[in-house]
């Protein structure tokens, strides 16, 4: 499974993380002065973490549950300084916790907006719409990589917040951080870094230009140690640089009857298990082990992407960095030679390889980026590369001349229904299970192709296919 698992080929690793959990089994992470062990991991993950991403003493943080609750408190912050900096918009954002028209705000530009490539991970999205930013997608050319200069001219007064992948999932390419963070620097904007998937291999890969903290101008950054630190799920780090930038993390309140409540996380109760396996992995492996995994992992890299080079018809996208590979079908040559990635993905899943499928995407400016698979890189899969390098290649001369699946017919029907086109109207859950129904999405899950679903999310309005895919996974687990 080249996706979601991070394995790290260390046969004793996953026996001390249980170990380490089954001990913090009944501590609660609510409350560091109660169980103080909690607050000694922390410290421990966090310098360890800090070190790696060259921090000096003023860069602080926190250990989060995941990388989505760092990149949504590192948006949080953000918002809350330039609240504070912007006292006329703080008073909006005061007004619409009460009665405020957030469209009103909107209107008369007070509205902070939310800035990063449209490969930023979906967290900042997210994170928009819950913390009430305008989230501000730039385009990236059509091999995944943003253009510094793109990101620099939507840079102004109203930005509570730029992000930079490093690198970005979809694509694997390391966004121009310098670049943007001298540019946020030097007009007073928090920048981001999101290292979630990239932060515990960045630091040892070979030939990597300064991403982190040695960046003038780099704010915070969020690294996963569930992703290439091998802990289990979800252990997350967000750092920031400063004190005053961490503390506008925190929610804390006497303003009730109970116990002062001190919230660093948007989590209150918390499981200490995930942190003191985090904790038990790191002090294990240290720098070292993990330079040594790190080299594991950019062997696998140059291997596949010489496997794919003699692929024909198959590409790799753009020019990744780090532990993210894309592939994509070679535009270069005609198309009864192509491979198409979504073909190939569910070919590697009947030989039992899962590498992630990745919809072709339009972006605000109708440049296009096309439909790829992704591929997570861990240590473990050097054990078995030659097995995955010949599925690859049989896999590809299986479908190779295959065109991409066809969803024309079930757009046609779904636009007569008025769920597809212009004037596309948002399914309710009754319906979006007839459409699923009727793209014979129904029972994806398992051993499932996904090429058709992916071509049908391709072809409908995102709203549409929102709606759809939110069905999808709300019936998985409703009870029978």
């Amino acid at each position: 499974m080249l996706a979601y698992v991070y394995d790290s080929g260390v046969d004793d690793l996953d026996d001390l993380a249980d170990a380490a959990a089954q001990l913090a089994r009944p501590l609660n992470g609510l409350d560091p002065t109660v169980f103080p062990s909690v607050a000694a991991m922390e410290r421990d993950l966090i310098g360890f973490v800090r070190s790696a991403l060259h921090g000096g003493r003023d860069v602080v943080g926190s250990v989060t549950s995941g990388g989505t609750e760092s990149c949504l408190l590192s948006v949080k912050t953000a918002r809350d300084l330039w609240r504070r900096d912007h006292p006329a918009s703080s008073a909006a954002g005061q007004r619409r916790d009460a009665v405020a028209d957030v469209a009103t705000d909107a209107q008369r530009g007070i509205r902070p907006r939310l800035v990063a490539p449209a490969t930023a991970h979906a967290a900042f999205q997210k994170a928009a719409r819950l913390f009430d930013l305008e989230w501000d997608p730039v385009p990236c050319r059509p091999d995944g990589s943003v253009a510094a200069s793109d990101l620099i001219a939507k840079l102004g007064d109203d930005v509570a917040l730029v992000v930079v992948s490093a690198p970005a999932y979809p694509s694997g390419a390391l966004d121009p951080v310098r670049e943007i963070a001298a540019a946020a620097r030097s007009r007073g904007i928090s920048c981001h870094v999101d290292a979630c998937f990239g932060g515990l291999v960045l630091p040892w890969w070979p030939g990597v230009a300064a991403w982190d903290f040695r960046v003038p101008g780099v704010t915070s950054i969020s690294a996963d140690l569930h992703k290439f630190g091998y802990a289990p799920k979800g252990v997350s780090v967000l750092l920031h640089r400063g004190r005053r930038r961490h503390r506008a993390q925190f929610f804390a309140t006497t303003r009730w009857p109970g116990y002062p409540v001190v919230n660093p996380t948007l989590l209150g109760s918390k499981s200490a298990s995930p942190l003191a396996a985090a904790w038990a992995i790191v002090q294990h492996l240290g720098a070292d082990r993990y330079a040594d995994l790190v080299a594991s992992v950019a062997r696998v890299a140059a291997q596949i992407r010489a496997r794919v080079a003699s692929i024909p018809g198959l590409i790799v996208w753009g020019e990744p960095t780090g532990p993210a590979i894309a592939l994509i079908a070679d535009p270069s040559v005609p198309a009864a030679q192509r491979v198409d990635p979504h073909r190939l993905a569910d070919a590697m899943l009947a030989r039992g390889w899962r590498i992630q499928h990745q919809p072709g995407f339009v972006q605000t400016d109708g440049t296009r980026l096309p439909r790829s698979v992704h591929l997570t890189l861990t240590p473990v899969l050097e054990r078995t590369l030659p097995q995955f390098s010949a599925a690859l290649v049989e896999a590809s001369d299986a479908v190779r001349g295959q065109p991409p699946a066809d969803a024309r017919a079930l757009l046609v029907a779904m636009r007569a229904l008025g769920y597809a086109g212009a004037h596309a109207r948002v399914p309710s859950p009754r319906a979006a299970w007839r459409l699923l129904r009727l793209a014979g999405a129904a029972d994806v899950g398992g051993a499932q192709p996904m090429a058709m679903l992916m071509a049908v999310i391709e072809g409908l309005p995102a709203p549409v296919a929102e709606a759809l895919l939110t069905e999808l996974l709300a019936r998985l687990s409703e009870p029978r």
